[in-house]
């Protein structure tokens, strides 16, 4: 039997969203914020991918029993957490469309022209993060910002006036960055959890080396590493670097490097042969990598065991 296809619903204006939700107009084109308590009950059948043509931050608190689905990971709101999408990133939802509290703010990329936060918010990576890689917020956390939240909601019912949109955008500015600080708050505490999984990447590197899928498949990027560990690579690169002051690549290469050392100063296949067996398609690219990580080239590495 045939999967039935989920169905698709993207929304490319605002208006066109609070139609959807079944809400009033909203009283700027390029920018809301509405409360989940306001909401009209909603509740999906099935499962349904949305997607937007704006940034969306979600505050979300007791939406306990309710999972949203982002790629094979399943996400529980049963605690204060807060989620970020960009524009036109698709997830899955099923069952109630909102939880019974909390705030969520759409963004236009529009509203943000003429602003330094225009050009800063593609900066935070967690606007890449999936769904079950939400910020999980502490009671003292919760509080600030849901004071943030309500602060831009009593701005946004304000008469507009030439200095709304710059005091939304201030707003708008402190709460990214705490969240980018409680996103690190958030890394650190989970230390023990992360560290094993530094570990298991650590150890399916060197078992990758010894794979001679190699051969065949050529060296797997970051965003393939980070499928195996059921990440965003986003995510899975900034947890790697908070945790061990490295990139993902530069993990990758460290590997490479060291299995390359082994191989050119304990056998004697040729420079070409290495690279090949390291997943190189072209042995320029391993030569290049080589001396950026060593200062000499590998035949030149190989003469010190001669």
């Amino acid at each position: 039997m045939r999967e039935t296809s989920i169905q698709h619903i993207h929304i490319d204006s605002l208006a066109e969203l609070h139609k959807f939700l079944g809400l009033p107009e909203p009283r700027h084109p390029l920018f809301t914020i509405l409360r989940f308590k306001d909401f009209p009950k909603l509740a999906l059948e099935s499962k349904v991918k949305l997607s937007a043509d704006f940034y969306q931050i979600t505050f979300k608190k007791d939406y306990e029993g309710n999972k949203m689905i982002y790629g094979q990971s399943e996400y529980d709101f049963n605690e204060g957490v807060l989620s970020f999408f960009a524009p036109k990133q698709v997830f899955i939802k099923e069952g109630e469309l909102t939880p019974p509290s909390g705030f969520v703010i759409m963004i236009h990329p529009d509203y943000l022209h003429g602003y330094p936060l225009d050009d800063k918010i593609k900066s935070y990576g967690f606007f890449e993060y999936a769904v079950n890689e939400s910020l999980i917020l502490s009671e003292e956390e919760e509080l600030l910002i849901e004071n943030i939240f309500t602060q831009i909601k009593e701005e946004s019912i304000r008469p507009i006036d030439t200095h709304s949109q710059d005091v939304i955008i201030s707003n708008l500015e402190l709460l990214l960055s705490y969240s980018n600080r409680f996103y690190t708050r958030q890394f650190i505490t989970r230390k023990p959890q992360y560290n094993t999984l530094l570990s298991k990447f650590e150890r399916y590197l060197d078992e990758l080396l010894q794979d001679k899928s190699l051969l065949e498949n050529g060296l797997p990027g970051v965003a393939t590493i980070a499928e195996k560990f059921n990440l965003t690579p986003k995510y899975f690169s900034d947890l790697i670097k908070q945790h061990s002051g490295r990139s993902t690549q530069q993990h990758i290469h460290e590997k490479l490097i060291e299995r390359a050392k082994e191989k050119l100063s304990g056998t004697s296949f040729s420079v070409s042969e290495i690279a090949y067996q390291l997943g190189f398609e072209h042995s320029q690219s391993f030569n290049k990598l080589f001396k950026s990580k060593t200062n000499l080239s590998p035949l030149e590495f190989r003469s010190l065991f001669n």
